[in-house]
């Protein structure tokens, strides 16, 4: 057995989070071309906890309870820089890993984007890795306002803005192996 990995009696089963939702009002895609393996990157993806060593906008990233496929419930926090100013953020997910095809899933179950769905998608092109980082929610229930907050704000603002550092800096991450 391997030292690091957790007993397997702590263990949780896996989420199963199925085929992102379609139609959804906010849909934003990031995707990158990573000059380096398919394994590479995916591994880095699956590891979040490493997350923080790798991206400095990445305030934390803990398990809260972990998942026989390396998935489980996973505490993030990060920073959208905004020039100087940092804007804190945090939310709360169901993670998935499915290493057969390979991708990470996400349901976000804490915080504003609660109800989120997202996922990470890995295929072999030009000898590097395409990643595509899906984020697809109806926004939050406020009233009159949740789907232009979603929309018009937290999605092009928000989560782009923190989703596409994430990416690149995964990306350079994985070059560098």
């Amino acid at each position: 057995m391997d030292v690091a990995s957790p007993p397997q009696s702590n263990l949780r089963r896996p989420f199963s989070l199925g085929p992102l939702p379609d139609g959804r009002r906010m849909v934003t895609c990031d995707a990158l071309w990573v000059a380096a393996p398919v394994a590479t990157i995916f591994a880095l993806a699956r590891d979040v906890e490493q997350w923080p060593t790798h991206l400095a906008h990445y305030r934390y990233v803990r398990m809260r309870e972990r998942a026989s496929d390396g998935g489980g419930i996973v505490e993030m926090s990060a920073n959208r820089p905004f020039g100087v100013l940092q804007w804190p953020t945090w939310w709360l997910s169901e993670m998935e890993v499915d290493a057969q095809r390979p991708a990470v899933r996400f349901r976000h179950i804490g915080g504003i984007t609660t109800g989120m769905d997202v996922e990470w998608a890995f295929a072999e092109k030009d000898g590097g890795t395409q990643v595509t980082l899906w984020h697809v929610w109806d926004g939050p229930s406020w009233p009159l306002i949740g789907a232009f907050a979603a929309t018009v704000v937290i999605g092009p603002v928000f989560i782009h803005g923190i989703a596409s550092r994430t990416l690149a800096g995964l990306a350079r991450a994985a070059e560098a192996r």
